[in-house]
């Protein structure tokens, strides 16, 4: 059974920064392209970063220079860091995980809720 838990989500003030974790169980952790999208109250469903198996990361226009994704293999696990966070990040956070050569996510976690609000 394939799982992908993720952590990390809560209320931040804009400005500050935040670090969603990914763990995933189930699955060959390096075999598979990792990623993260986001949706908001309303809005369709955004993909905002990947990570490739040879650690290549690939970002949102809307998000780059303050999303960075990272994996560490030996722990099943993907990241994504914010900073600095800005109100319109508010969204559910989605973990996934992509075959390579696919266009579209096999598994996705619970999401997590982001919330960024002074």
């Amino acid at each position: 059974q394939v799982q992908l838990v993720e952590s990390g989500g809560g209320l931040v003030q804009p400005g500050g920064s935040l670090r969603l974790s990914c763990t995933a169980s189930g699955i060959i952790f390096s075999d598979w392209v990792m990623g993260w999208y986001r949706q908001a109250l309303g809005d369709q469903r955004e993909l905002v970063a990947t990570i490739t198996r040879g650690h290549t990361p690939n970002y949102a226009d809307s998000v780059k220079g303050r999303f960075n994704i990272f994996r560490d293999n030996n722990k099943n696990t993907v990241y994504l860091q914010i900073n600095p966070l800005k109100s319109e990040d508010t969204a559910i956070y989605y973990c996934v995980a992509t075959r390579a050569h696919s266009a579209q996510p096999r598994y996705w976690g619970q999401g997590t809720q982001v919330t960024v609000s002074s």
